[in-house]
């Protein structure tokens, strides 16, 4: 039987990608993750969950990830439809990993409407159990959290080399928003791989539209 598990990382980033990883293994191997220390990512540091990002892909039966970029990120939001975006991107890995039963973690406050969205995007869906904080209590969603956050990790270190002091990406983060303010300042625009659907970005190019047309 064939165990799998998705989560995603970078949901409420303002800059980078959204990334959904999935992974499955027999149910047989459950246990050796566990063993090799395979816990929530949040939970880990960032040279255990390289190590460990390895040694899952090298252990999983099947693995995908997911990239979703910041444009098509902003087109969901400004529907009022992020969590039918990433349980689309839940099916989409879902169906690129082979499984009998997988567990997801669930962004929506009602689990039941969250499996059925994925649901609804797969034309043969395995049981799917949609879960609060799945990433804490399914080792194997644990794996996939790992996989999307070391995929997502990548993908801000790759923006880092050439834009230099961008921060965490987070919206909380200062040095994050410093580099931003001061991009919008210089160039009058938000850049590519920022979501300009986020509130901290809008109000940032509502006050430059403002000043324009002063």
């Amino acid at each position: 039987m064939l165990i799998g598990g998705v989560d995603e990382a970078g949901r409420g980033s303002i800059l980078g990608p959204l990334v959904v990883a999935g992974v499955s293994v027999r149910e047989s191997k459950v246990l050796k993750l566990k063993r090799m220390g395979v816990k929530d990512s949040k939970k880990l540091t960032p040279k255990a969950r390289e190590r460990l990002y390895d040694e899952i892909v090298s252990l999983a039966d099947h693995y995908h990830i997911h990239t979703i970029k910041s444009a098509e990120v902003d087109s969901h939001v400004l529907e009022r439809g992020l969590n039918r975006l990433e349980a689309m991107a839940m099916a989409h890995v879902i169906g690129r990993i082979k499984v009998d039963e997988v567990y997801v973690d669930c962004c929506d406050t009602n689990p039941e409407r969250y499996r059925e969205h994925i649901a609804c995007h797969l034309k043969s869906a395995p049981a799917i159990h949609s879960l609060h904080h799945a990433d804490r209590i399914n080792v194997v969603v644990s794996a996939a959290s790992i996989l999307a956050k070391v995929e997502r990790d990548f993908e801000i270190q790759k923006l880092r080399k050439k834009h230099r002091n961008i921060g965490s990406g987070y919206p909380s983060d200062e040095k994050t928003m410093l580099f931003i303010r001061n991009w919008v300042a210089r160039k009058k625009s938000a850049p590519a791989f920022a979501r300009k659907s986020w509130k901290p970005m809008r109000v940032l190019l509502e006050g430059l539209e403002q000043r324009t047309l002063v």
